[in-house]
């Protein structure tokens, strides 16, 4: 597998989000003026522990707040320059975004080849979905033994496998992956980490939300991270690697005291030393 990604365009914005605000219930906010974005042929890392908005984040930029009883009050999402925030979920698809959700969310009962056509939907044509299929396979070697296999009884690995091929079916611009490596023995996570760079390599731009710090910036060129709703450290996937804050709340590593559990960690800490 190629370990290169294309080099991104810094002047073209793939993703943009500005000054956004999301509510659950009218009465629960939960986003808090969030902005970043992904330039054409990126990858972008977004890290954060449980809680911090990520999901909503995905959602909002996706379509599916409505669902969950959510609505973007502020500011707003943009895919090429273009605002999407008020379309709705089958809208965004065809404007070239797709998701994988936390927890895979395949159609447990369908067989592998079923899961990854139902991915197809906005194509137009046999040749068009021929084409994206025979893609994925490629991408996905293990999967061509599996076609046939009912998804639900697949490993946690080749579950992850199909999700990600079946939002590949819908051949995106842009690809947002919500925690990806979940779950995963660790040389899972490197052959999903190396799909993703080629997935990457091959023109689509990534959204990589992931609380695994190390694989998500180790391929991406730069970072954000989140809490409580809002963005509170950015920069070059490089220097949020080397940072020591990063080093401490996502890999357990401290300069005194080796390494320590990430829930030890008090927040107001993180807070007020990300905040000064």
């Amino acid at each position: 597998m190629a370990s290169t990604r294309s080099a991104p365009d810094p002047g073209v914005e793939m993703l943009a989000v500005r000054n956004l605000e999301v509510v659950y219930d009218d009465l629960v906010l939960v986003l808090r003026g969030v902005s970043l974005t992904v330039a054409d042929g990126e990858i972008v890392a977004l890290l954060g522990a449980n809680g911090a908005g990520k999901t909503t984040l995905l959602r909002a930029i996706t379509g599916l707040l409505d669902i969950h009883r959510g609505k973007v009050t502020k500011g707003g999402v943009a895919l090429q320059g273009t605002p999407i925030e008020k379309l709705d979920a089958p809208a965004i698809v065809r404007r070239g975004i797709a998701q994988v959700m936390e927890g895979r969310r395949i159609f447990s009962e369908l067989t592998v080849e079923e899961n990854l056509r139902t991915g197809a939907y906005t194509r137009k044509g046999r040749g068009e979905i021929a084409e994206g299929y025979a893609r994925v396979l490629d991408l996905f070697p293990v999967l061509k033994d599996r076609r046939s296999s009912t998804a639900g009884y697949l490993s946690g690995g080749e579950q992850q496998m199909v999700a990600m091929g079946r939002a590949l079916m819908a051949a995106p611009k842009l690809l947002l992956l919500d925690e990806p490596s979940l779950g995963l023995a660790p040389k899972i996570v490197e052959q999903i980490r190396d799909i993703i760079v080629e997935v990457n390599r091959q023109k689509t731009s990534v959204l990589l939300v992931e609380q695994n710090a190390q694989m998500a910036l180790g391929i991406s060129t730069r970072g954000y991270v989140m809490e409580t709703g809002r963005i509170v450290k950015d920069g070059p996937a490089a220097a949020l690697l080397a940072d020591e804050d990063i080093k401490e709340f996502y890999l357990g590593i401290t300069g005194d005291t080796g390494r320590k559990s990430f829930r030890e960690v008090k927040s107001y800490r993180r807070k007020k030393r990300w905040a000064a």
